[in-house]
This record gives C-alpha cells, structure tokens and sequence, in this order.
C-alpha cells in the first residue's frame, strides 16, 4: 500500500530509541523526512545517519528536553528552520517511574504532568495552524495501554495519560473539517527498553525471576509473546498516511489483545 507521504514533513518526539526511533523509521522507509528529538544528541545523530543511509526520507534531529519549560520554543523553531512547516506531528512521552497512589507526590505529578501532558498539548497548538492552512495534518499521540485497563504499580501513567485520551478526542472534532486527523495509539507490551525497566521492577517487587515475569505476562496476551517495534511503527504510520484519511477521533491498541474491555 502507498501510504502516500512521501515528502511529507514529520517530527516524532523522544524518538532516540524505542517506539520513538521506530515510528521515525517507518515514516521515513515511506519516504517522509522526519526530525527526531531526544535527549541523547549522539544517538540521535547515529539514528539519522542511519534512516539517510537508507536512501529514502530524509533525517534530522534536534535536542529537546520534555521536562525542559523551553520545549516548545525549542521544537517550533527547529522545525521552522530545518523543513518550514509540519505535516505530522506524533506525541511520544517517556513514561513515568513505576510506584502506587501512596508514592504519587504532588511534586512528581506536577512534574510528569508537565512533561506528558502539558507540554504536549502546547507544542501541538503551536503546529496546528500551520496543518489547518494547508489543509492537511496527522497529529498522532502515543500512550499506554493503562488507559483502559489500569496497569498495576504504574499509578502516575494511569492518572495522567487518560487525560491525552480525553484531550485528543476533543481535538480531532475541533479540527476534523480542516483535514486534520487526531488519533491515540496505545501500546500493550512492546519489546523495548522501558518495558525490559518495568519488567525488572516487576521482578524486584514480587520477588519473581525476570524470565517468570515475562513468561506470566506472554501467557496473558492471546497473541502468546510481546510485541515488536516495527509492528507498533507500521501501525502509527498507517495512521499519519492518506488512505487513513477517515480514521480520527479513534483510540487504537496494539497490544496483542492483551486488554479484556471491547
């Protein structure tokens, strides 16, 4: 399927690793040019010179620290310098440290609240009326399965990533008319970085093995295994492609079938 962004420009945050890295690969394998924003300059580099190897969309980055209040400043005025506009933008977060409602203090929700939420709904009003003029734009938000199903030990995730889910709905019938779409994407278990942390923290605190861990929660997923990056990725960039055009408003799991709500 052409997926019909090619020269299409996008800008996927924290994308120096994990879902990040793997959404900008995809993006650019379908030919768009994409800047990366991280906080590891050096992977950041490595990772465009790897996508430009490629020969097929083009590869930026940009050093930007979510927790940082010059974010957005930051981010808007690279990706004016480096390609003019945006066409998409995917929302993509670190999550924040595992622990129960008791460990939720008012000093971290403030903080995760501003990396996750806050700043995240500031850098996206400051695009948007670039993609309403010309008349096209895909606004992707990438969070958590514990949107719809709570995840146990990750009480901050819970609490505030559902406020994406309930923003970005809002948004994509403000915007729909003007050729925008806005979906959220939720990963179940996907093989990566911060899954493997969540994992050995899920060790730690039941006194279980790491491989016992892993082996109980594949055994919960119909699908029987954890998922894959370049699966997540190919299922972000069907949703900032063309022929997705008629799909917004919609919140889409890519978890194996792991959540029991319909």
């Amino acid at each position: 399927m052409d997926l019909g962004i090619k020269g299409k420009r996008a800008l996927v945050l924290a994308s120096s690793r994990g879902l990040g890295l793997g959404i900008a690969v995809a993006l650019a394998r379908e030919g768009a040019n994409v800047l990366l924003c991280g906080r590891s300059g050096e992977q950041l580099e490595a990772n465009c010179q790897a996508i430009n190897g490629e020969g097929k969309g083009r590869a930026d980055w940009i050093w930007a620290d979510l927790g940082d209040e010059r974010f957005v400043e930051m981010v808007t005025t690279a990706v004016k310098e480096k390609f003019g506009g945006l066409d998409i933008l995917v929302n993509n977060t670190g999550g924040p440290t595992p622990g129960t409602t008791e460990d939720m203090t008012g000093e971290k929700l403030e903080s995760y609240f501003l990396s996750m939420v806050a700043r995240v709904i500031t850098l996206t009003n400051a695009l948007l009326p670039g993609m309403k003029a010309q008349g096209w734009g895909r606004i992707l938000t990438v969070a958590s399965s514990g949107v719809i199903e709570p995840i146990a030990n990750l009480a901050l995730s819970n609490t505030l990533r559902p406020a994406l889910a309930g923003w970005s709905k809002t948004l994509a019938s403000e915007v729909a008319g003007f050729g925008v779409t806005t979906n959220l994407l939720l990963p179940g278990s996907i093989l990566t970085a911060r899954l493997d942390d969540l994992d050995g923290a899920a060790a730690k605190r039941t006194g279980k093995s790491l491989e016992e861990i892993r082996t109980d929660k594949e055994a919960r997923i119909p699908v029987g295994r954890y998922g894959r990056v370049d699966e997540f990725a190919a299922t972000a960039a069907f949703l900032c492609s063309q022929p997705a055009s008629y799909i917004t408003g919609s919140l889409i799991r890519c978890d194996g079938g792991a959540a029991r709500s319909v």
